[in-house]
């Protein structure tokens, strides 16, 4: 497949799971990432890891808002990654109070106020946990385009972990990936968890 034809393929498939997620109402939404989250705290990866990175979520995702709370009250170093627009990267910062350090930023997804930007390396990280749109039964993820998640794993460690956390109707059967396109370890579901 030419990188055009992989290109309007990708925006084929995120069209339509994009279509499906936002079905969800508020109530399925909740009730399935409580599902999510009880799953993955149950992970070794999870309980093992000191040093977590949570996307926060953002239209019809899988929420993560109670997961970060509950996760800092465990005492994890809880990473944020703020959206670096110019080179399309992510900078981690570490995350101490949810309700008190964070706004709107890039996108309109929650970032740390920059009075609360406290940096920290890809090397610190143990587990990151990341979104998507799509993902398959080897752990293939589809991203929203942007690029940034993949750059991202092209420079975590190999002994990190990286899970994602998606709803059950975001596994389809084959999701189309490009030359830079990194599978994720696992997939975490209302259902299941997905093994790579």
């Amino acid at each position: 497949m030419a990188n055009r034809e992989i290109k309007n393929a990708k925006q084929d498939q995120r069209k339509m799971v994009l279509d499906y997620r936002q079905r969800l109402n508020d109530g399925e939404l909740l009730k399935k990432s409580m599902e999510i989250k009880k799953k993955l705290f149950e992970l070794e990866e999870f309980e093992s890891a000191e040093v977590i990175m949570f996307y926060v979520d953002f239209r019809n995702e899988v929420k993560t808002e109670f997961m970060i709370k509950e996760a800092l009250k465990l005492d994890k170093r809880v990473l944020i990654p703020i959206s670096q627009v110019e080179d399309r990267s992510l900078l981690l910062s570490e995350l101490k109070n949810y309700d008190q350090e964070l706004e709107e930023g890039t996108y309109g997804i929650l970032e740390p106020k920059e009075e609360y930007i406290r940096p920290v390396d890809y090397e610190e990280l143990d587990l990151a946990i990341v979104p998507g749109v799509a993902f398959d039964e080897d752990c293939n993820r589809l991203g929203y385009g942007g690029g940034y998640y993949d750059r991202f794993a092209a420079k975590v460690s190999p002994e990190a972990s990286r899970i994602a956390l998606a709803f059950e109707i975001q596994i389809i059967d084959d999701v189309i990936i490009g030359e830079y396109d990194l599978p994720v370890d696992k997939v975490v579901t209302e259902k299941r968890v997905v093994n790579n």
